[in-house]
Formats: structure tokens, sequence, C-alpha cells
């Protein structure tokens, strides 16, 4: 770490502490790298007490920190977006105090770039000291997943979702026309953003996850499953955050549409929900035959080695999805939705299955569990290509000349969410 090239100002949406969950494991490894560049001042936000618990641990890498819990409540936090034509989900993060530890931090601090993570958090970058670059990582295009919501759904909630999406990305752009460069988790969702909003490649490009191949290994020690945890026919796993949309609109439609046929040949077979805070909805497929739920797990990496198979039947995602990196590097096979599979650098039908519904998901189940030796091979695949592609060390390397390189930011006026 170097102290002489000034300090670096981390913020973000969410405590970047441990990495148990997709946006966390990204900002935690960009904070680690960060950290070993130049002092790193952090201020975040945090869902509950259990967040602001790993507040100690992320105070060893950091020079100062501010963990917020998160603001206000919703329904007021909305009325106040809907009145000044705001994006909602930036009015959910709204404060004062946040607001105060930024600009003493920007005062008290030779700060000399701000990094910024997730469109929410980039209403507190302003009135930057001069040559102070900002680098703002929106990981993907938030304002696309609500507009695609809103033609999923009808309604008044379809209508704010359709809101969410045209307001979020006029925001969005506004972001990235005054920072200094805009990173995106996948080549795609950099690509599709310069094409929404006229960037060049130079200031919006990508930084692409990667995996923690120790931990995530198939030969790591490791606690088996229990038998009756494991049970005797074939085991489906699905990993995520259960509160999150996308995954339980993902988990519901598996557990309805496709393990149904799965169980006509397998009896037995088993689809296991792994993931913390399931919603009511989540929990009530507990009701369905062969449905496994576990809340929260201490370590994923049981349920990983123990699959058969790993699906990630998500119908609306972008970027980068971590689940299937770490289910590669466990080398497991893995069978993805074409949303999902759209930002892995992989080869399908040798490093993974990418299923286009349904039906064709219960299909690639059968047919693996059909042919073991095939399965194997699709695991080890998977896991070499992960090695070859997605290490962290490589994926943060460009992280130095992005905040310590030379400026290229037009527009200097503070940035508005209303």
């Amino acid at each position: 770490m170097s102290a002489d090239r000034g300090e670096i100002l981390f913020l973000s949406h969410r405590i970047p502490w441990p990495p148990d969950r997709g946006d966390k494991i990204r900002s935690h490894h960009e904070l680690r790298a960060l950290a070993a560049l130049a002092p790193v001042h952090v201020g975040c936000f945090a869902d509950d007490a259990r967040d602001e618990s790993f507040g100690p641990d992320m105070a060893e890498i950091t020079a100062s920190q501010c963990i917020m819990r998160r603001p206000g409540r919703k329904p007021v936090a909305a009325l106040r977006g809907l009145a000044r034509h705001a994006p909602l989900s930036v009015a959910l993060f709204e404060s004062a105090a946040m607001q105060d530890y930024v600009r003493r931090t920007l005062r008290d601090r030779p700060i000399r770039a701000v990094f910024g993570f997730s469109s929410q958090i980039a209403q507190y970058v302003h009135d930057l000291p001069a040559g102070c670059r900002f680098v703002m990582d929106f990981v993907d295009i938030d304002s696309a997943k609500f507009a695609s919501y809103g033609v999923a759904k009808g309604g008044p909630m379809g209508w704010v979702h359709r809101r969410e999406g045209r307001v979020l990305g006029a925001y969005e752009g506004q972001i990235a026309r005054q920072a200094d460069r805009s990173l995106f988790v996948s080549d795609a969702e950099a690509g599709l953003f310069r094409e929404l909003h006229g960037f060049s490649p130079d200031r919006v490009i990508a930084l692409e996850n990667g995996v923690a191949l120790d931990y995530f290994s198939s030969v790591a020690t490791m606690i088996p499953l229990l038998p009756g945890e494991r049970g005797s026919g074939p085991l489906i796993v699905f990993t995520g955050q259960m509160d999150y949309r996308p995954n339980i609109e993902a988990v519901i439609d598996f557990a309805q549409r496709s393990l149904p046929a799965i169980r006509n040949v397998y009896k037995d077979a088993r689809f296991a929900i792994v993931g913390r805070n399931p919603v009511a909805q989540v929990r009530s497929l507990c009701g369905e035959a062969g449905v496994v739920m576990t809340g929260a797990v201490d370590d994923v990496r049981p349920w990983l080695a123990a699959a058969d198979v790993v699906v990630a039947p998500l119908r609306i995602a972008r970027g980068i999805q971590n689940k299937i990196l770490e289910a590669m590097a466990m080398a497991r096979p893995v069978i993805a939705s074409t949303q999902a599979a759209e930002g892995i650098d992989a080869v399908e039908g040798r490093d993974l299955l990418v299923a286009r519904d349904p039906d064709a998901e219960a299909g690639l189940v059968l047919d693996l569990l059909a042919d073991p030796t095939r399965a194997a091979a699709i695991g080890r695949a998977a896991r070499a290509r992960v090695e070859a592609r997605y290490s962290w060390a490589a994926a943060m390397a460009p992280l130095e000349e992005l905040l310590f390189g030379r400026s290229s930011r037009t527009v200097a006026a503070p940035i508005e969410a209303a």
C-alpha cells in the first residue's frame, strides 16, 4: 500500500463484508484490491444488525469507515422519489448522515479517487477536489432490470417498474457523464450501456467478476452433507439470496415446471434451494414433492459438492452470475438459462449446458443424470475454464490504472437524482 498517491473513498449501497451474496462478493474483492493500493475510507449502508456486526472485521483493512443503517421507510422514500421525479431505488438510500461523512472525508483527507459501487450511491459524489477521479461501478444496468419487471407485470406495480426503468435509465446516463470511468460486470452490459447512452469504449468498460478458486475447489476440505440432507436419490441444487426477485421466480418456475418431469423418471430426485431469507413464496414450495429448502447455511460448498447437477434457471439476469462461477469452480455440471449464461465466457456443451425453457431444463437434467460420465466431464471442463479465465487477481488488476490514471471527466456538476 502507498499513501504517496493519496487516499481512496469507497462508497457502497451495502456493506461489502462478508462476500456471501452476489453484490457483496464483487464489492468485497474490489475493496480488498483498493486497500492494497492506498488507504481506503468506506461509507456504506447496513440492512440489519447482522450487517453491522461485520464492521470490526472490515475495519482491519480500512483507514476509516461509516456504516449507516439503511435509512427511512420504503413508502416514505417512494413518495419522496415520486414527488421529485427521481428514481425510487435512489430515494431509498438518501441519508444526511452519510452526506456529512462524505463531505468531512473529502475535506479532511487527501482523497484522490472516489469509487462508487451501485447507482444508488452516486448521489453522494459531488464537489470533488481538483484532480480527484470518480470511478462508478454500475455492475449491471439496473434500469433494464426494472424495465423487464414492468413488461412482465401489469397493474400499478407494472407501472411503477416501467417508470423506474425510464427514470433510473436517465439517471444512470447522468452519472456516467460525470464519471471518469463507468464499469460493468461484462462486455455485453458495457456494450449495451454505451449503445443506450452514446459513450465511447474508453469511458464505459467491463470489469469482470472472478471466483475464489482456492475456496471453491473440488478438492477443498469440507464437512459433507449428512445422509438425511443428501437423500438417496439425485440431488439438484440452486444457490442464491432467496429474497431477490429473479431468484424467487427462478426456483418457483423450476419446482413447478421442471422438477415434476424429472421426478417422473427419478421418483426420489430432490431439488435443494440453498440460500438465506426465503420469502413466503419460496417457503411454500416445501409442499411440492421433492423440494428441500435450507435457509441460510454457514458454508454452501457441501451442497455444491453433493449436487449431481446445479441449475441457474433465471428468466431475468444481468451480467455475470456468481452462482454459476462458484458451481463451475467446484467442478459441478451446470445447467443455466439463456439469460443466466449470457455473461459467462464458456463453451456451451463443453463447460456448461444452456436451456432455453423449463422443458429443456428438465430434459438436460435427465440427460446428465442418465450419463454420469458426461456430467463429470462437463464438471472438469468447467473447473478448467474458471481457472483459466476467472481469477480475482486478474479481474481486479485494472483498478490501479482506473483510479490513479489521468482524469477524463468532462462534467463536474453535482449529480442530482431529482
